[in-house]
């Protein structure tokens, strides 16, 4: 996995330019593996991984016995993925890997709480859709055939966890978070390794991962440029929770002309 190192904001526009059509992550700390919160969660209190298999299956089959009793529509729980997805965005540790399609949401992701240097992962998306890289260890396996939004291989080829494979999408019906976050999964085959050695394992001519790592002196006129831009944290989570979050980064931005307004 290549490493760049951005020094102001117009560096990260520019390479933001070379990587178009990737999708981004944001993380506020660059030490950080590309793990999800499910792998951190078993990782830190389930030594067993013998039994991750059956507490990950438990969680989603606990998560759709209780939760339509706050879903307008619980037919949405039959999705596999529709119901991760629901679970991931109320709080629940998934295996899915919050992307986006914007490098500019991701940079706001990575920054707006950072202290010390973050760092913004690109997948290269559009090698990964043309299937033109693929697992060694099993070259069957394209986007198509696991897609885990086809009914039954959510099971088959993820909460098995013996592919080493990774797959990348949206829902059929997405909601309003997605939409505003230009967003996107990443689901791994397995939940024992972060993402970067899953795709280690992959053959391929192209790169397909890349590591940005944003400075904490990038930190301040970064977030004046995303402020223009109306990436907030009220843009990209609709309803007054986002509203509320977004007030801290008000506290940064008044400058004497507005400070009354």
């Amino acid at each position: 996995m290549q490493t760049s190192v951005i020094s102001n904001w117009g560096s990260f526009v520019d390479l933001c330019s070379e990587l178009d059509g990737w999708a981004f992550r944001g993380q506020q700390d660059a030490r950080w593996d590309l793990q999800s919160s499910l792998s951190r969660y078993l990782f830190a209190y389930v030594a067993d991984r013998s039994e991750w298999q059956a507490r990950e299956a438990r969680a989603i089959r606990v998560f759709r016995r209780k939760a339509h009793n706050y879903l307008a529509n619980a037919e949405l729980l039959n999705d596999d993925l529709r119901c991760l997805s629901l679970m991931q965005h109320h709080g629940a540790p998934t295996r899915l890997l919050d992307f986006t399609k914007s490098p500019f949401v991701a940079a706001f992701f990575a920054l707006e709480r950072a202290t010390e240097e973050a760092a913004i992962f690109a997948l290269n998306t559009p090698t990964l859709w043309r299937n033109s890289a693929r697992p060694k260890t099993a070259p069957a396996l394209t986007r198509d055939e696991i897609d885990p939004r086809v009914k039954g291989n959510l099971d088959k080829y993820f909460l098995s966890s013996d592919n080493e494979v990774i797959w990348f999408g949206e829902p059929s019906e997405m909601d309003d978070r997605l939409i505003a976050q230009s967003g996107t999964f990443v689901v791994p085959g397995v939940i024992d390794r972060p993402l970067h050695e899953i795709l280690d394992g992959y053959e391929s001519e192209a790169e397909l991962l890349r590591k940005i790592v944003l400075p904490p002196s990038l930190r301040a006129e970064a977030m004046r440029w995303l402020y223009r831009m109306n990436i907030t944290n009220a843009s990209l989570f609709p309803g007054l929770d986002g509203l509320a979050k977004s007030i801290a980064v008000e506290l940064e931005m008044v400058w004497p002309s507005l400070a009354f307004r």
